[in-house]
């Protein structure tokens, strides 16, 4: 479909057209600001989720540092005697 230049072509196009396009340009303008709106939310939300998961990433690293049990590990000695 063609483009068409409203100044331009002001002669060609009829009254309904100018009116349907302007309908037409106000809907994809609410419609703009209903996506920027779910973007914003979507951003927020995926920021909150990352945080979280960084969290509990951070925590676990910082809980597993602490655990001092296995750092006191000695072989046992053998306790099998040979039979004489």
């Amino acid at each position: 479909m063609p483009k068409i230049d409203i100044i331009k072509d002001a002669t060609k196009l009829k009254s309904t057209d100018m009116i349907y396009m302007k309908r037409m340009e106000e809907q994809n303008l609410q419609r703009a600001k209903n996506v920027l709106k779910y973007r914003k939310a979507n951003n927020r939300t995926a920021i909150a989720l990352s945080l979280g998961v960084i969290g509990i990433y951070a925590y676990t690293i910082y809980a597993v540092k602490q655990e001092k049990f296995l750092d006191d590990f000695e072989v046992p000695e053998k306790t099998i005697e040979k039979a004489i």
